[in-house]
Formats: C-alpha cells, sequence, structure tokens
C-alpha cells in the first residue's frame, strides 16, 4: 500500500468510474456528505468537480478503477496535484455488502467509495504519477494478456473441431498447437484427415519441417499412427476443414503478433532504469518484469516490503473464529501483480538456490507447492523494494565458507 498524503485529505471524492459519465459523491474526513453528482467524462467537468470539492478542503480522489475510462481523470488530478486512492474490487465488494438494498448502482458505488475511504483513511492504497515509458508498459501489458486470451480460445476451438473430425488427430496434435509453427501451417494447408492422407506423409513432414524442424518427423509418425486408426470419414469433413484451416490460421496470425508484442515489451522494459535494475534478479524475464514494474510503479510510495506484500496480495491473512485461529493466503491485492510475481518466485525455485533452499524449508514445514511459492515471492518483496528503490542489480547470497580441512 501506498504512503499516505501529507497533510491528510479533508475531503474525499468517490468516483464511480464509467465510460461515458462517471458518479462522484463526496463526504469530509469526519463523514459529512458535500456533494453527488454525475460527472462528463471530460476534462472540463472533472477540473470543476476536483474545483468544488477543493472548497471544502485538501481533495483526494478515491476510485476502484484504473483502466482506460479513468485514465483522463486519473491524469487531470495528477496535473492538479490531487492524490488518488485505490480500492480494490473485492474490498469495494464487502464494503458495498454492509449498506442497504441489494441493488448496484452509480450512485451507491461513489458513495461506498468515498465512504470507505474516509473511514479506512490510513488503509488505502495510493496510485502515484506513472512516467512515459511505464504507461507504455502497461498499455503493451495489457494487449499482450488480450492477445493470449485470444490465442488460447482460438486453440481451444481448434482443438473442438479436430475433435469432431478424428479424436485421434486431436490427441496427437493437440496439446502441440501453441507451440509448432509447422503444426499450425500444416492445417491450414492440410486441415482434415482425407486432405492429409492426400497430400502424403512426405509432403507434410516437409511442410512441417519448415517452421519445426526439430520435431518434424516424430510429430508426422504421430500424425499417421492417428490418422490409421480411424477409417471412416465424419458428415460435413470439408466443411469441418474450412473451419480447421481457418481457425489455425488465426492462431499463427495470434502468436506472430504476440511474439512481435514480446520485442517492443523488452525494449520499453529494458529502456527504463529500474527495467535494468529488476532484469537481473532471477525469475523477472521481459514479461513477467514489465507487468511487475507497471504495478509497482514509483517504489518509494511503499514505506516497508510489508506494504508492498499487501498490495500485491501476497501478504498472510489471519483467520480467527472462536478457538479456531489459522493463518491463509489473501485473495485481495493487486492480481497482476501478484500474478506475475507468483510466476517470477516459481521460476526462481528452479534455478536460484537460495529461493530453492526457501522453497523446500517451506515445504518441509507442510506447506503445499503454492503456498510455498508464494512465501518466496512474499520474502522476494523485501530485496525487490530495496533493489528498486536503491536501484542497485540483484546479488546473488554467496555460499557461507566452510572452514579449512586441518
Amino acid at each position: 500500500m501506498g504512503e499516505r498524503p501529507t497533510p491528510a485529505p479533508g475531503v474525499f471524492v468517490g468516483i464511480d468510474i464509467a465510460k461515458g459519465k462517471h458518479y462522484a459523491c463526496a463526504v469530509s474526513a469526519s463523514g459529512e456528505a458535500l456533494f453527488a453528482r454525475a460527472v462528463p467524462n471530460d476534462e472540463s467537468a472533472i477540473r470543476r468537480m476536483i474545483d468544488d470539492a477543493g472548497d471544502h478542503g485538501r481533495t483526494a480522489l478515491v476510485v476502484d478503477m484504473t483502466s482506460s475510462a479513468a485514465v483522463l481523470t486519473l491524469t487531470v488530478a495528477a496535473e492538479m496535484a490531487i492524490p488518488v486512492a485505490y480500492v480494490t474490487g473485492l474490498a469495494m465488494r464487502r464494503a458495498a455488502d454492509l449498506y442497504a438494498g441489494a441493488a448496484k448502482t452509480d450512485p451507491k458505488d461513489a458513495q461506498v467509495l468515498a465512504d470507505f475511504a474516509w473511514r479506512n483513511a490510513d488503509r488505502l492504497t495510493w496510485t502515484t504519477i506513472t512516467d512515459e515509458l511505464l504507461a507504455r508498459l502497461r498499455i503493451l501489458n495489457g494487449r499482450d494478456t488480450d492477445l493470449a486470451a485470444d490465442a488460447t480460445r482460438a486453440a481451444n476451438r481448434l482443438r473442438d473441431a479436430l475433435l469432431a473430425v478424428s479424436p485421434a488427430l486431436e490427441r496427437a496434435v493437440g496439446e502441440r498447437l501453441m507451440s509448432t509453427p509447422g503444426l499450425r501451417a500444416a492445417l491450414v494447408k492440410y486441415p482434415t484427415p482425407t486432405a492429409l492422407r492426400t497430400a502424403g506423409k512426405a509432403r507434410v513432414r516437409t511442410l512441417i519441417s519448415k517452421r519445426s524442424k526439430r520435431t518434424a518427423n516424430t510429430l508426422t509418425n504421430e500424425i499417421w499412427a492417428a490418422l490409421s486408426s480411424q477409417t471412416v470419414t465424419v458428415p460435413a469433413e470439408a466443411t469441418w476443414g474450412e473451419t480447421i484451416g481457418d481457425l489455425a490460421a488465426d492462431l499463427d496470425r495470434i502468436i506472430d503478433r504476440r511474439q512481435r508484442l514480446e520485442a517492443d515489451i523488452e525494449q520499453a522494459f529494458l529502456e527504463h532504469p529500474l527495467g535494468k535494475v529488476l532484469n537481473s534478479m532471477c525469475g523477472f524475464g521481459p514479461r513477467t518484469g514489465a507487468r511487475t514494474l507497471a504495478e509497482i510503479g514509483d517504489p518509494h510510495r511503499f514505506a516497508n516490503p510489508g506494504r508492498l506484500a499487501a498490495y500485491a496480495g501476497l501478504a498472510p491473512v489471519d483467520r480467527q473464529s472462536g478457538r479456531s485461529h489459522r493463518t491463509g493466503r489473501s485473495r485481495g491485492g493487486n492480481h497482476r501483480l501478484k500474478n506475475a510475481m507468483f510466476i517470477a518466485a516459481f521460476v526462481a525455485t528452479q534455478h536460484d538456490p537460495d529461493a530453492r533452499a526457501y522453497y523446500l524449508r517451506k515445504r518441509a514445514q507442510g506447506k503445499d507447492h503454492n503456498a510455498a511459492v508464494i512465501c518466496v515471492a512474499r520474502r522476494r518483496c523485501n530485496i525487490i523494494l530495496a533493489m528498486l528503490k536503491t536501484q542497485t542489480p540483484y546479488q546473488p547470497r554467496q555460499p557461507e565458507k566452510l572452514p579449512e580441512a586441518a
């Protein structure tokens, strides 16, 4: 969580972000309602709303999303030196349950945000102004996430179509569609069992080898084994073939675009001074490092590693009921940051001796795999925050020197 602005705000303006028109509800630091109204999503209206709130004291905005619809509001607030607090979706839903009525409306959401903020001013997460490179990384990361989801959907539809014409063929190639470009090229040109048999084994192997040379022989043999296990031809195979060819071509384009986007992400990541610092730590490649850096933003907004861990949803949560008292995983926090740091920690447990030793220690204590990796990610918050604040690359721990033999 970010540090609280100094001096403390006297007015909290909860804003329910929307595409065309926001809704704002302002309350004082003592909980007095000041105003509530719709605010068009344009610069002049946002400035008027902030000025009106400023007539009652030092103002802070409170939002529950920082997506595209919120960018203009956040930019205007930054230009006017107005702090902005971020309330996670989970915290927002839990707070809303305490208010009368089951209906979800813009005025109610804005009121909940403002009311939650003044009651929990010391627990708010404060956003910061991001520099140009960090803003670019966030945009590229969002596009990469969309393309990854598109690729998964296209692959699943392609596997479903292959299943319709030949379950054996789907079993043989389904798991390799995302990782084998030569296979996708073969399905574009020869999308059905009949087309594959007609082309012949040698021609299919040659086509696959143009883009996937190492696996061409093995994959072609497995395809032919699948073809030999089914002699019947399903109805409308040619129509299924058109669908398979189109889906294979779509999947190939999406994966190619994502690979080219990775180069853009890596360039922007390594151009940022903190990107080079984070990249020095095991597990933080271009994608995970870029997402981590973009979500953390200015490291100085976190007073200590515990605040960073809480913001990422990596801090353990105590759950007590009666005589039962246990510590569990947090379900809140910034899920994008949590996922990136989890992936980086998992990679570190395989390649970094220090992280591996800590992971095994937690496993020996009875924690399952995911819980142990989260413990590694939480521990690395201490190192990451220190690295980013001081702009110091990661220095692996040196193994302790053993006493020399007599």
